[in-house]
């Protein structure tokens, strides 16, 4: 575990840094992976019309719900080096 840790976190420091903007849609997943990742299953209500972005961001962390920590750590180091 703590190989992987260290791995997801130079992941995120890599996704920093990327060649090219992903699309909108791959910016959800790295987003929903890094907060199933690091703060489990979404929690709280799904945000109203009037705030696009937030409602966006719930639906794709509420979309990887049950995963656990580690799967979400490895789909978003997989991700990230898919980008590269």
């Amino acid at each position: 575990m703590p190989d992987l840790k260290a791995a997801f976190e130079k992941a995120v420091a890599e996704s920093k840094s990327l060649p090219e903007k992903p699309d909108n849609a791959t910016l959800l997943q790295i987003y929903a992976l890094y907060k199933q990742a690091t703060a489990g299953d979404v929690d709280g209500k799904r945000p109203g019309f009037s705030d696009l972005v937030g409602r966006a961001k719930w639906d794709a962390w509420n979309g990887v719900k049950g995963k656990a920590g580690a799967a979400a750590m490895q789909e978003y180091i997989d991700l990230i080096e898919s980008l590269k």
